[in-house]
């Protein structure tokens, strides 16, 4: 319960005291009590039992394995049930689909069995891993690793409009509906002036963390690393102060992007080499700085260059005090995207002031902002993922970074 009090999330925080913005979501808004409460009872009781220390390697793959194919399975049907109630020619889809929803039902009722001993053996992995990696301080993870996959809530982002700049975000119910949503964004922009969009999210750094439901093993593996670091960080003045400004907030979210691939790209070559390619078994490359030569892409068209670059005249824009010039232009970027294949609902000042803060590669919508580019330096100079995390997780504002990062 402590850790529950004091934990600081990456994407749950209220950056600042709202009544007004709260009279349009206070009835979306989700329940984190309740969800907490749930969690938390079922980690205990399977977490007392331990059963992944039982198992050998091939005994663990087995229940990963089958835990996906059950996933996959669900994921099959409900995208049939929802088929058959789309086509306008199926004159009775509830006959139709009543098959289909008793195997539903019967699939999810094993899926979330197996779920719970998937999850213990992650976790059981991912200690291991980052008990070799020497990122503890006690023999083992601390907080001890515990995340659920779930639904995830989906969290509304507002930024000022003359500037980017993340003014409060709060989570969703995760069953909200594209026209709530819609609607929800419309009211707040155009009774209290702000910028908002309501954005789908990876994870969320509670205790047990929330993590995405995902058939890609790699990815949920860094999700699950990337918020158990912010239960980490939580406990150290990093993470103590993530919303005290904008700068931490990136500073923090950069620190998990990084730790949260290097622990992924070490649980896969421990226990999942077969999976990867030997080009990815390579040691990571961190760019202190933008590459002087331009990449080989594999397409004409590069969208992490064209958001940076975006981010980077509507800036120019925003500081001019050309408001409105600056949405025209995002909305004429949104559309080119679109064409390219990048189907982003809405480009604005909260789109940047989220993913803006993700600045652990060298193009990305943090435009120019130097932060990013600091924390990456930063690890370029340590000898290890442990002593990154150990030494930035003490680190309270920007300038002690700066002065670690650049100083020789």
């Amino acid at each position: 319960m402590i850790l529950i009090l004091v934990i600081t999330t990456s994407n749950w925080y209220p950056i600042v005291s709202s009544d007004n913005i709260r009279r349009y979501t206070r009835s979306f808004e989700f329940d984190y009590i309740g969800w907490e409460l749930a969690a938390g009872w079922e980690k205990f009781s399977l977490f007392s039992i331990g059963p992944a220390h039982h198992l050998n390697n091939f005994q663990q793959r087995k229940i990963i394995r089958d835990y996906f194919i059950l996933l996959n399975s669900s994921n099959e049907l409900q995208k049939m049930i929802s088929e058959i109630y789309s086509d306008p020619q199926v004159s009775s889809p509830e006959e139709k689909a009543i098959r289909f929803e008793d195997e539903l039902y019967k699939i999810s009722l094993l899926l979330n069995l197996q779920k719970q001993i998937a999850e213990s053996v992650l976790q059981h992995q991912i200690s291991q891993t980052i008990k070799t990696l020497g990122i503890t301080d006690i023999g083992t993870p601390f907080p001890p690793i515990l995340f659920q996959t779930t639904k995830l809530p989906k969290q509304l982002i507002i930024s000022s409009r003359g500037i980017i700049k993340q003014e409060k975000s709060i989570s969703l119910k995760a069953d909200i509906t594209l026209n709530e949503i819609i609607k929800l964004e419309n009211d707040v922009e155009a009774n209290l002036n702000y910028s908002a969009l309501v954005v789908p999210i990876g994870g969320v750094g509670t205790y047990p963390t929330m993590v995405i439901n995902t058939m890609d093993l790699k990815y949920l593996i860094e999700t699950i690393a990337h918020e158990w670091i912010h239960n980490y960080l939580s406990l150290r003045p990093l993470g103590i102060r993530y919303a005290s400004s904008p700068v931490l907030r990136t500073i923090n979210e950069t620190t998990a992007n990084i730790g949260g691939s290097e622990i992924s790209q070490a649980v896969i070559e421990t226990f999942y080499t077969d999976l990867i390619e030997i080009t990815q078994i390579l040691p990571r490359t961190f760019q202190t700085s933008f590459p002087t030569q331009k990449p080989i892409q594999l397409q004409n068209f590069d969208f992490s260059k064209e958001m940076y670059l975006t981010r980077i005249k509507v800036d120019v824009l925003l500081a001019e005090g050309k408001i409105d010039e600056a949405e025209q232009f995002m909305e004429s970027q949104r559309l080119y995207f679109w064409e390219n294949g990048y189907q982003i609902r809405k480009l604005n000042q909260a789109y940047f002031a989220f993913h803006g803060a993700y600045a652990d590669e060298p193009f990305s919508a943090a435009g120019k902002d130097p932060v990013g580019d600091d924390v990456r330096l930063f690890r370029g100079r340590q000898a290890s993922l442990a002593s990154f995390i150990r030494k930035i997780s003490w680190m309270y504002n920007y300038s002690q970074l700066r002065t670690a990062a650049r100083t020789y």
